[in-house]
């Protein structure tokens, strides 16, 4: 399979689970699955982090267009498709368009588009919910397939080992 790292990912990484300060096999884990081609994330979510203007900013700028993948015609046709269906929901106006304004939609478009599975700490909201759009409602919707971070790294069996003390 192959992977899409939602924003919260990276940030929720950075800032909780496997900071660059005590757990930079993480991170070279990403990179090196990138580099097998098994793990991306899109222009609008490195974006998204670079925005921050901090060391996941600086990461982020490190990785260029082989990490964060530009939208083709092809997602832009899907684009519209997903954001089309985000205006016949129950949504309000405003929960709309942050999702057409953010990197959300554009994550599932080229899911959508590139058969990716994607990867994302949201979790699926109930129909009633009406003020915020959530990826795994939308990847529902298109029969996107959505994982947790965490399941990633199981199926994927990564092992971030600690070495000798220095």
């Amino acid at each position: 399979m192959t992977y899409l790292l939602d924003t919260n990912v990276f940030i929720e990484a950075k800032n909780r689970y496997y900071g660059f300060d005590f757990c930079p096999a993480f991170w070279d884990w990403i990179i090196a699955k990138n580099a097998e081609g098994r793990i991306f994330s899109i222009e609008k979510v490195g974006s998204e982090i670079k925005e921050v203007k901090d060391d996941l900013a600086d990461w982020a700028n490190e990785r260029g267009d082989s990490f964060f993948l530009k939208p083709t015609s092809r997602v832009l046709e899907k684009l519209s498709e997903v954001n089309n269906w985000a205006t016949t929901q129950t949504y309000n106006a405003a929960a709309v368009r942050r999702f057409m304004q953010g990197a959300d939609c554009y994550l599932v478009a080229h899911a959508l588009e590139g058969g990716y599975e994607v990867v994302t700490l949201e979790t699926l909201s109930q129909p009633t919910a009406i003020k915020r759009i959530k990826i795994p409602n939308v990847c529902n919707a298109f029969d996107v397939n959505y994982v947790t971070p965490f399941e990633v790294l199981r199926r994927e069996r990564a092992h971030f080992v600690l070495g000798s003390a220095a």
